[in-house]
């Protein structure tokens, strides 16, 4: 059964519902129709609040139909329709938000006085509507100007119906039992009407008192202040406060912004860019803005309170958009206004941010976050800030003066520069080409290991990787120069050569010697590519000058002075020795540069210096992407970045998630078996310490062994430094891995000594990087071994021509070991066995020595092969069998001769190098050593120029 109140709702809404039509056609569409578009600013933004205004108006008309219609629908049919269905019950929010936005329009037409200034070219026209006016409202003067007749009739009737609405909501709230499904939703709606008035009386008296505060102030302040939905919350006139250092004469606090008149001058802060930090005497509070500090300050305590309360609660509201609903003190706990905030700000005072304006999260008047700071010069920075600076991953683009030209600088920050791991792309506008840094910066300068290159369109394309200081190549490093052919390894003093160095030139001529201030002084060592030695003074263009000594391949010398005149060619004064003894092919040949020059351990601590750093810091998440970098393939991405300031990176909480996951598999992987799996992954990881680390150490090896550094004389350079960083990448292994022991409260492991750590470089963590050296080291051996190798092919080629049996023979193999019960002769083969077939599972087994790039798994080769040999003796015999090396020897040459190794004395030297020491005068040494005396035999001159007897004919060979 419906309740009275029900019925006076639905004729509360018809009233009301009937009044807006009257107000809309007697009031707003007036105001809206009077003129043409007027030419005064003030006049059309008056109109536009109109227009706001009546749209508001006829939006609250619709709302305030489709609830009379609900009402009218509940009382015809109140059997099947329930309390529930009343549109000012199940949808009272929206219904609210309806009003609030009526009284938030009115409020700033009353704050600008938009009525009066709207109607004032027809006064005699609104002095005639008097009277219709009078009808809509009660208590309206006869003599009341026509702007407050207006703003009574547009605010009384709505006043009058909330009012109503929470008179007719109380009572029916009362009316309607507890059980009842409705009742919920009647209290709600009463205590949202409740709360309306409360919003609308507070709203109108601060239009009101903006209203009076635009009166007060001269035309000149007027301007620059007022706005429609700009509220005066607070006058220091009406309540004193002082205001340093700016000691402002008069103190405005509104809605938006917090306003200082000192004389002339206004000094305006946006509330969303303002912090407030109370003070501890009672007497003081401070205000924080992007530049300024404010000190509040006041003789009595409440008014201080007073001000402090309305400026952190304008805040809030600031922040939030919008008013507070329900009016703050109305019951809810003042809110405090969040430290952290995305607002964008220009800057004034002078210094590097002077007219920048930065855009993003901010912390207590600092940038602080990721944000983006533009300069007006056209400068950009995208990143993180820490306390206003850049500090973090951040982009840079600087302009350049040729249009549409920026140099772009990836990198990490700390306190406003560019420190840690970065990549940099600048243009020379001279000629148009780009030159990219990546490597490490520290206060803005690139400092530690980095790689500088240029296009190859550039004039001088060249290429620096190695160690940087200030800004200049200091230190150990290497230079391409692609135009001149060269690449010099070695010392750099504030960006010139400097110390000792060894160049390499395409033609494969080498120099050793001694740099100063870019040029060669004093003595050196220069190798030609025929292996002669000149040891002596020499030019830039290493030509020989001065006093020297040439020693050729043949061992004759020539000692005297050296020059050259232009066109003449090389000339020189001196002695030739031609008596001399020759000396050994192989030391000739095998003169290594650089030895001793740079200590292995000191040539690459750019690279190590940070990874170890960083492990002992504890592996800190802030400083991970620092020193791992990010992902930029080429200049084309970076080109790409200076358009869309982007970077494919990982953020640093993946970065900080990813290290806990790399320490905790280090502690489930301590095993021997798991560790070198665990070890393997690692290594193949780009996002791995250690897989970071040893892409490095790959860079740095390329950029000196490959290409023109592809020289045999720098082999004994490379191998040593192939072991240092398999030292090294285990120390940064232990590093991580006492870490994990603390980050878990476990006991670190003990300091391993010399020996155990050797035992663990060479049998577990030098196998596993060696592949990513392999192709660069290899190539040295065989560039070294050349001349041997030659002698052994064609040592291999004459020793394949024989049959087994005449093989065998040659070889001076005791018959009675001859395999010839493992062969099955057909008619055709009576006259000589068939040739490769002897010892085949030994052959086959020594070929796999090719397959394999770990020296322990190519020496387990060579016992499986020696196995295999001495397996098919045992057959042949029909006993087993040990073999003495003088039947070792002759059966493994036959074997070595039937698997044609290519290249077998580099592949003896590289695995006698790299080998695990453990290994010296074992099992795997005597093996080795075998193996190299049947490489040296078949090098010897019987073996390359035996000549078969001549009764043989080609079917005895076959």
């Amino acid at each position: 059964m419906c309740s009275p109140e029900e019925e006076a709702l639905r004729r509360l809404e018809e009233v009301f519902s009937a009044t807006l039509a009257r107000i809309n056609s007697l009031v707003l569409q007036p105001l809206l129709g009077t003129t043409p578009e007027p030419s005064d600013p003030q006049i059309r933004e008056c109109l536009r609040l109109v227009q706001q205004l009546h749209q508001s108006s006829q939006r609250l008309w619709e709302v305030t139909e489709e609830s009379l219609h609900s009402l009218r629908e509940r009382l015809g049919h109140q059997d099947a329709v329930g309390l529930e269905s009343l549109l000012l019950l199940r949808d009272a929010d929206r219904v609210l938000q309806v009003h609030v936005e009526y009284i938030e329009s009115y409020a700033s037409c009353v704050a600008v006085q938009a009525f009066p200034k709207a109607a004032k070219k027809r006064r005699e026209f609104w002095r005639g509507q008097r009277k219709a006016l009078g009808q809509l409202l009660s208590g309206v003067s006869s003599e009341a100007s026509v702007g407050t007749a207006l703003t009574q009739a547009l605010r009384q009737p709505l006043a009058h119906h909330v009012q109503q609405y929470v008179l007719l909501l109380l009572s029916l709230g009362d009316s309607v039992m507890e059980p009842h499904p409705a009742r919920e939703l009647v209290v709600h709606a009463a205590t949202l009407f409740g709360n309306l008035q409360s919003f609308m009386r507070q709203a109108l008296d601060q239009a009101l008192a903006t209203q009076a505060l635009w009166h007060s102030l001269s035309s000149r302040l007027r301007d620059v202040l007022c706005t429609p939905a700009r509220r005066l919350l607070q006058d220091s006139q009406d309540v004193a406060v002082t205001v340093t250092p700016l000691r402002a004469e008069r103190v405005l606090l509104f809605n938006d912004a917090l306003v200082l008149l000192q004389g002339h001058s206004v000094h305006t802060f946006d509330l969303k860019l303002v912090w407030v930090d109370p003070g501890q005497d009672g007497y003081t509070f401070h205000l924080l803005t992007p530049e300024d500090k404010l000190s509040f300050c006041s003789k009595n305590p409440r008014d201080l309170m007073v001000w402090q309360w309305k400026v952190t609660q304008a805040v809030c509201q600031a922040l939030r958009g919008k008013k507070d609903f329900p009016v703050l003190g109305a019951g809810l706990e003042p809110s405090e206004p969040p430290a952290c905030r995305c607002v964008a700000y220009t800057f004034r005072a002078e210094g590097r941010l002077c007219q920048a304006t930065y855009e993003g999260e901010w912390c207590w008047g600092r940038p602080h976050g990721r944000g983006t700071l533009r300069w007006p010069d056209g400068r950009n920075h995208v990143g993180s800030f820490c306390q206003g600076l850049e500090h973090g991953f951040g982009i840079r683009l600087v302009p350049q003066a040729s249009e549409d030209k920026f140099d772009c600088y990836k990198c990490h920050w700390r306190e406003g520069s560019m420190c840690g791991y970065g990549i940099s792309l600048v243009t020379l506008c001279r000629y148009g080409t780009d030159e990219v840094y990546k490597g490490y910066f520290w206060a803005g300068l690139r400092h530690g290991f980095g790689v500088l290159e240029s296009t190859p369109q550039a004039p001088q394309p060249c290429r620096y990787t190695g160690h940087w200081e200030k800004g200049q190549r200091s230190g150990y490093g290497i230079e391409e120069d692609s135009d001149r052919g060269e690449r010099y390894i070695g010392m750099w003093q504030a960006d010139q050569r400097h110390g000792p160095g060894v160049m390499v030139t395409q033609a494969g001529v080498c120099y050793q010697g001694t740099f100063q201030a870019d040029k060669i002084v004093g003595p050196g060592i220069l190798l030609s590519e025929d292996d002669s030695l000149y040891e002596g003074t020499f030019t830039r263009d290493l030509t020989l000058v001065g006093k020297g000594k040439v020693t050729f391949p043949n061992g004759f010398t020539l000692e005297g002075t050296f020059g050259s005149g232009a066109g003449k060619g090389l000339h020189t004064q001196g002695v030739l020795d031609t008596a001399a003894f020759p000396p050994d092919p192989s030391s000739t040949r095998k003169r290594q540069l650089g030895v001793g020059a740079f200590p292995v351990e000191s040539r690459w601590q750019g690279v190590y210096g940070p990874f170890r750093d960083f492990v002992s810091a504890g592996c800190p998440g802030d400083e991970q992407e620092a020193l791992l970098g990010f992902h930029v393939q080429n200049s084309r991405e970076l080109r790409k970045s200076q358009e869309y300031l982007c970077c494919e990176r990982t953020q640093p909480e993946a970065c900080a998630g990813r290290m806990e996951d790399v320490l905790d598999e280090l502690l489930l992987h301590r095993e021997p078996r798991a560790l070198r799996e665990c070890l393997g992954k690692a290594l193949s990881s780009s996002l791995h310490p250690l897989g970071k680390l040893l892409r490095m150490l790959m860079l740095t090896f390329q950029a000196t062994y490959a290409g023109i550094g592809a020289n045999k004389h720098l082999q004994t350079l490379a191998q040593e430094e192939v072991k240092q960083h398999a030292r090294e990448l285990w120390a940064v292994y232990r590093g991580l891995l006492q870490v994990a022991l603390r980050r878990k409260g476990q006991a670190p492991e003990e300091d391993e000594d010399l020996e155990a750590r050797d035992l663990q470089v060479h049998g577990l963590m030098l196998p596993l990087m060696l592949p990513s050296f392999y192709s660069e080291l290899f190539t040295l051996y065989l560039l070294l071994h050349e001349s041997e190798d030659s002698l052994y092919s064609q040592g291999i080629a004459n020793l394949s021509l024989f049959p087994d049996t005449k093989l065998l023979e040659f070889l001076d193999v005791q018959k009675h070991l001859w395999p010839l019960k493992d062969l099955t002769l057909t008619t055709n083969q009576r006259l000589s066995l068939v040739r490769d077939k002897c010892f085949l599972s030994a052959t086959e087994c020594l070929q796999k020595i090719i397959t394999t790039v770990d020296p322990r798994e190519k020496l387990e080769v060579l016992e499986k092969t020696y196995g295999e040999i001495e397996a098919t003796v045992s057959r042949v015999l029909g006993q087993e069998y040990k073999l003495p090396m003088d039947d070792l020897l002759p059966l493994l040459i036959y074997v070595v001769s039937r698997a044609r190794i290519q290249h077998l004395g580099a592949e003896i030297h590289l695995i006698r190098d790299m080998m695990d020491p453990i290994h010296t005068g074992g099992l795997y040494d005597f093996l080795l050593t075998a193996l190299e005396s049947c490489y040296e035999h078949i090098q010897k001159e019987d073996m390359r120029l035996h000549r078969f007897p001549g009764r043989w004919d080609s079917k005895e060979l076959w």
